[in-house]
C-alpha cells in the first residue's frame, strides 16, 4: 500500500478505512447485527478516535446511530449478555455520547454496565471470569473488555473502587499468566486447573496468542491516560505495559516487521503473520513512546512494523482491504490457534488497525 504523503498520512489511512466500512454497513447493521458486542465496540472505538483527530461529524453520527439502534428510551440495552465481558466493552462509546449530549439514556446504561462489571463472577482471589459460562477462567482479552470502561467510569463519576479493581485485575493477570523466561503472557488462566488446555501446575493455557497480548498494553495505556497524573495506579499500569511490550520486541519478524499468530514460534512453517496483533503492538508502542514511557530509539522498530503491515493492505473498488486477521478465537493449543481462519475487514481487525493509525499519526506526523 502506498502511504499518503500529506502531513498526516496515518490519519488519512484511518479515514480511508473508516469510509470503507461505513460504505459497507449502515450503522445498525454492523455485525453481529442486533448484538452489543466488542466486535462493533473496538471498530467504533477506533472510528471515534479517528473523529477526535479529524472532526468529521459523519463519524460521530455513525457511532451514535449504532448505539441509538440498540438503546431504548429508558437507557436499556437488551442485546447483550450481562455475564460476558466481551459484551460490556462497547460501553466506552457512551461516555463521549453522554458528555456531549447530556442524554440520560446514556448515563443510565453506563450505570448498568458498571454494575455488571462490579458483580461479574470472580475467582476466589477476585479475578473476573471472562464469561459467566467460563467458570474460574481469566483471559487476557478481558483486560480490554472491562478495564478502560471501569477506569473511565470511576474517573467520570467518582467511583475509585472501580478504578482500583481495574488495576487489581491487571496485576492479577500478570501474576497468573506471565512466563518467567520470555516475559510473555499466556492467553488464559484457569483457577481450577481443570480445563483441557490448563497446565496442571500453573493453570495457564499453553501458548502466547498474538492478539490476546495486544489487548493488554492497549487497555492499560488507555487507563493510564484516563487517570489523574498524581494517581498511584499510573505507575503500575505503565510498568505492566512496558514490561510486556519489551518482552514482545525480540519476536518481531526481522523481514517484515510484523508479529506471528503464535508469537514465540516464528520458526514453525505453519505459523503465519497476523495483522491485528501487529496493529495493537504498534498502537501500544507508539502510545508508550508518546507518553514518555519508552525510548524514542524504538521508532525504527515501529516504522518497520508499519511498513510491513501496510504492504499487506490491499484496495479494490470498495476501499481498503485489511486481511490476515484471525477471527474470534477461544483458548487452546498451538494447533488450535494455527487452524483459525483469517478474514478481511473483520471489525476487530479494522478496529485494531484504526487504533494503530491514530497513535502512529500522533507520534510520527
Amino acid at each position: 500500500m502506498t502511504i499518503d504523503t500529506s502531513s498526516h498520512p496515518y490519519l488519512a489511512i484511518a479515514r480511508r478505512a473508516c469510509d470503507t466500512m461505513m460504505r459497507k454497513f449502515d450503522a445498525p447493521d454492523l455485525p453481529p447485527k442486533n448484538h452489543f458486542h466488542y466486535h462493533q465496540g473496538v471498530f467504533l472505538s477506533g472510528l471515534y478516535k479517528t473523529y477526535e483527530l479529524c472532526h468529521d461529524e459523519s463519524y460521530w453520527n455513525y457511532m451514535k446511530a449504532w448505539v441509538d439502534s440498540l438503546i431504548d428510551a429508558n437507557g436499556n440495552v437488551s442485546a447483550f449478555n450481562a455475564g460476558h465481558l466481551d459484551d460490556l466493552q462497547p460501553g466506552v462509546l457512551l461516555f463521549p455520547l453522554y458528555k456531549r449530549t447530556g442524554d440520560v439514556r446514556y448515563r443510565y446504561f453506563l450505570r448498568t454496565a458498571a454494575h455488571y462489571i462490579r458483580t461479574c463472577p470472580k475467582t476466589e482471589e477476585g479475578g473476573n471470569w471472562h464469561k459467566s459460562c467460563y467458570h474460574d477462567q481469566m483471559w487476557l482479552d478481558g483486560l480490554y473488555m472491562a478495564g478502560p470502561f471501569s477506569v473511565e467510569y470511576g474517573v467520570t463519576f467518582d467511583d475509585p473502587a472501580l478504578v482500583d479493581d481495574a488495576i487489581f485485575q491487571a496485576q492479577m493477570m500478570q501474576k497468573k499468566t506471565k512466563d518467567p523466561v520470555t516475559g510473555l503472557w499466556y492467553h488464559a488462566w484457569d483457577a481450577t486447573k481443570a480445563q483441557p488446555w490448563a497446565n496442571p501446575e500453573t493453570g495457564c493455557s499453553p501458548e502466547f496468542w498474538g492478539r490476546s497480548m495486544g489487548w493488554v498494553p492497549v487497555a492499560l495505556l488507555e487507563e493510564y491516560e484516563l487517570l489523574p497524573e498524581d494517581h498511584p495506579g499510573r505507575k503500575t499500569l505503565a510498568a505492566l505495559s512496558v514490561q510486556l511490550l519489551t518482552a514482545l520486541l525480540p519476536f518481531q519478524d526481522p523481514k517484515t516487521g510484523m508479529w506471528y499468530q503464535v508469537v514465540n514460534h516464528p520458526e514453525r512453517e505453519d505459523n503465519w503473520l497476523e495483522s491485528s496483533c501487529t496493529s495493537l503492538y504498534i498502537c501500544a508502542l507508539c502510545k508508550a513512546i508518546r507518553l514518555g514511557l519508552m525510548s524514542r530509539d524504538l521508532i525504527p522498530v515501529i516504522e518497520k512494523a508499519l511498513k510491513g503491515l501496510l504492504e499487506t493492505v490491499g484496495e479494490d473498488e470498495n476501499g481498503l482491504l485489511i486481511g490476515n486477521v484471525c477471527i474470534g478465537t477461544g483458548v487452546g493449543d498451538y494447533a488450535h490457534y494455527i487452524a483459525r481462519p483469517t478474514s478481511t475487514n473483520d471489525l476487530h481487525g479494522v478496529g485494531a488497525f484504526l487504533l494503530m493509525c491514530v497513535e502512529a499519526d500522533k507520534l510520527l506526523s
